[in-house]
């Protein structure tokens, strides 16, 4: 770790040029996401279009009309309407199998039904279509397609655009690449560019990170001549088969952001859960929870019922909750809070440890170092001041690591080593 917890805005971050996936599933499941190698936590009260995690159980996924007719179009373009009616005489299916695509929708055969390993030959279709996962090294080939959708899809300049800001972006996270055996099968985790190639030609590119118990989706490039193809509908089907094939259980689509038209559409992949923000529990993603999320500005749904049984019997039970308990409850309050000196544990920020769980949990003084001059890492309390210093200080080094520890949570905290080179 380079750098401790920084408030900028409304949200907290941290860098790593190496973190192993376990780490940073940790992170995850306590509403963090990385940008490269820039790890970041937006404070959910404060943040003025508030960040939920979303996720879905691939085991439990009911694909809609709309997200089922996607990937079908795109099969059908692939395969094409000759090699569809010839391979239909050819390759007949049995009654049983018309029967299974009567009565259930099978997604992992729909999504592999045009990859040209997979297509019943002869005849040969329309178009090879060959997707591949490699590792998320930079490539001249993948830097071109990453141009043509950020210009044209994104509308940037092409002054805004470089390889360097691809590299750093999309390109060799910090997450170390490995293997693990899950059920019989080789799962691989850390980061991956999902590449999908149309007769040899690159169009598309997930970059995804794999994690122990999930298929994390970090960013989708598409080419402009292949707009029309719903390539963002195609590719979060593709990830949710990843997910079921390899063995991860659940999708991560990054953040919800229900006050954002544009990002809702990750709750229409049902049946997806939010991450309560102060909790970590995970809160279905449901019309009741739709309703909250249209009507305030911050929801915890542990907090609804904390509150709604704390107003029991009164005349009050459904007064707006004020949220008195967070003493600068916006943006611009906290900025200026921490600015002039509030530590973060004065100032109250949702999901993080307390002061007291910091004590409880004995994490902190065996928190491990990485000091200049000196060989291999040390323990925290080792410091010569370190006794002397109130972990309510944000301006001393045992105020800022307490600080590290609170945003980080007692799973991740005890397995990285902070650089204070």
């Amino acid at each position: 770790m380079q750098s401790l917890v920084t408030p900028c805005g409304a949200s907290y971050y941290i860098t790593s040029n190496r973190l192993t996936v376990d780490v940073y599933q940790a992170l995850v499941d306590r509403g963090w996401r990385r940008s490269g190698t820039i790890f970041y936590k937006p404070d959910v009260l404060r943040h003025c279009c508030p960040h939920y995690t979303i996720r879905l159980p691939v085991a439990e996924f009911k694909p809609t009309r709309d997200q089922r007719q996607s990937v079908n179009r795109w099969n059908r373009h692939i395969l094409g309407e000759e090699y569809i009616k010839e391979a239909a005489k050819l390759h007949p299916k049995s009654k049983q199998e018309k029967a299974r695509q009567r009565n259930s929708y099978d997604l992992v055969s729909t999504i592999h039904e045009s990859e040209y390993d997979h297509v019943k030959r002869p005849p040969e279709p329309a178009h090879k279509f060959e997707v591949t996962l490699e590792p998320d090294e930079f490539t001249q080939e993948k830097y071109d397609l990453f141009r043509n959708y950020q210009q044209h899809v994104h509308h940037e300049k092409p002054h805004e655009i470089s390889a360097g800001g691809f590299r750093r972006f999309l390109c060799s996270s910090p997450l170390q690449r490995t293997t693990r055996t899950v059920e019989g099968k080789i799962q691989q985790l850390g980061s991956f560019h999902q590449c999908y190639r149309v007769d040899g030609r690159l169009v598309a590119m997930a970059v995804l990170d794999l994690l122990p118990h999930c298929v994390s989706g970090v960013y989708l490039v598409y080419h402009s001549d292949f707009e029309k193809w719903s390539f963002g509908k195609i590719s979060a089907m593709r990830e949710a088969a990843l997910a079921l094939e390899g063995g991860y259980q659940y999708y991560y689509m990054g953040f919800y952001i229900h006050s954002c038209a544009k990002m809702r559409y990750k709750g229409q992949y049902q049946p997806s859960y939010i991450l309560d923000p102060e909790t970590y529990e995970w809160t279905p993603l449901n019309d009741d929870m739709r309703k909250l999320l249209d009507s305030k500005p911050f929801v915890s749904l542990s907090r609804e019922r904390r509150r709604k049984a704390g107003s029991e019997g009164s005349s009050d039970e459904h007064a707006e909750d004020r949220y008195e308990d967070y003493p600068h409850p916006t943006a611009a309050e906290g900025d200026r809070a921490v600015r002039t000196g509030m530590s973060l544990f004065d100032l109250k920020v949702p999901g993080l440890m307390s002061a007291v769980e910091i004590m409880e949990e004995g994490i902190l003084d065996t928190l491990l170092l990485r000091l200049r001059r000196v060989p291999g890492p040390v323990e925290a309390q080792n410091l010569v001041t370190w006794e002397s210093s109130p972990m309510t200080d944000p301006n001393s080094i045992k105020g800022m690591l307490a600080e590290l520890v609170a945003c980080l949570g007692p799973e991740a905290a005890p397995q990285i080593v902070v650089d204070l080179h």
